[in-house]
């Protein structure tokens, strides 16, 4: 397997950087993560880090060296991120729960699957034509989605979302896939940072005009923060290109790694944040439960 892969975040003009990315790889399976930590509510930082250290570690141990149901191991990862901010929390007393959008997206066996909640965003490209992108969890495109456009005081809702991660209710998680994927075939996860002062179209065309993601994200970045000005959110963007096995000079091949081989850009959490082997077994047993009972039938 082969991929190139580039990834960038920026602060803008707020006090501290509440996003985080990383990707984490076997010899068969790749796996691409973005959170964003969320303002009005404590530690975002450690939400969004928490959101990817939870989904990092189940993909460690469960893809060995491919997972066997990966849209069904995408809904368990981010339930499971979610579990543990509330328990993060509880431990802590605190009287609010840090919270966090993210989206993930598992490539492996030439297929990409992806999952998101909030508005942190998948955008899949293929020779300039927009294949795939996840819809917001948000006031503004559920009401495109009906079929309403909002006006007047409506547009400030934009960024308001209906769920995320650590919320005191069932996260709504949305999982996609598979796609059949080709060479050359790109990928982008971006925070709202990023798509709200950059339009769709000038993402889009960044990305299939750049010779390769390297080029392409630095520029939909820089873009975003000159657009946004003094008062820019935090930017953050992490782009893929699917290689399969063909030759490319500056991609990353995992056919270096054996069977049990695992290599991450998602550094370890603080130890008071980490889950040992069995708490991952009874976190993970109990949320496949819950959604059998639901009458869910993951793939």
């Amino acid at each position: 397997m082969k991929f190139s892969v580039y990834q960038v975040s920026r602060r803008g003009g707020r006090e501290k950087n509440e996003d985080r990315m990383g990707y984490c790889y076997t010899r068969e399976s790749g796996l691409f993560a973005l959170a964003d930590g969320m303002g009005g509510h404590p530690e975002g930082e450690v939400a969004a880090h928490m959101a990817l250290q939870n989904v990092a570690a189940l993909f460690q141990r469960d893809a060995q060296p491919v997972l066997k149901q990966p849209a069904q191991f995408l809904e368990t990862a981010v339930l499971l991120a979610h579990q543990q901010l509330i328990a993060y929390a509880a431990q802590r007393g605190m009287n609010d729960t840090p919270r966090t959008t993210v989206v993930v997206g598992v490539m492996q066996q030439g297929q990409l699957w992806w999952a998101h909640c909030g508005d942190s965003r998948m955008y899949l490209l293929r020779d300039a034509e927009l294949i795939a992108r996840t819809r917001d969890h948000s006031y503004s495109e559920l009401q495109e989605a009906l079929g309403r456009h909002a006006t007047g005081a409506e547009r400030f809702n934009r960024h308001v979302l209906f769920t995320c991660l650590g919320s005191p209710g069932k996260p709504m998680i949305d999982v996609n896939g598979p796609v059949l994927l080709q060479n050359g075939d790109r990928m982008l996860l971006c925070s709202d940072g990023l798509w709200s002062s950059v339009s769709d179209a000038d993402i889009l065309r960044h990305l299939s005009d750049s010779r390769n993601v390297a080029d392409a994200v630095p520029e939909l970045v820089e873009q975003a923060l000159r657009q946004a000005g003094a008062r820019s959110d935090n930017v953050t963007a992490l782009a893929v290109e699917w290689e399969g096995e063909g030759e490319a000079p500056d991609s990353i091949s995992t056919q270096d790694l054996d069977d049990q081989g695992f290599a991450s850009t998602i550094h370890g959490a603080a130890q008071d944040v980490q889950l040992d082997e069995a708490e991952i077994d009874s976190a993970v047993r109990e949320i496949q439960d819950a959604i059998r009972r639901a009458g869910k039938k993951p793939s």
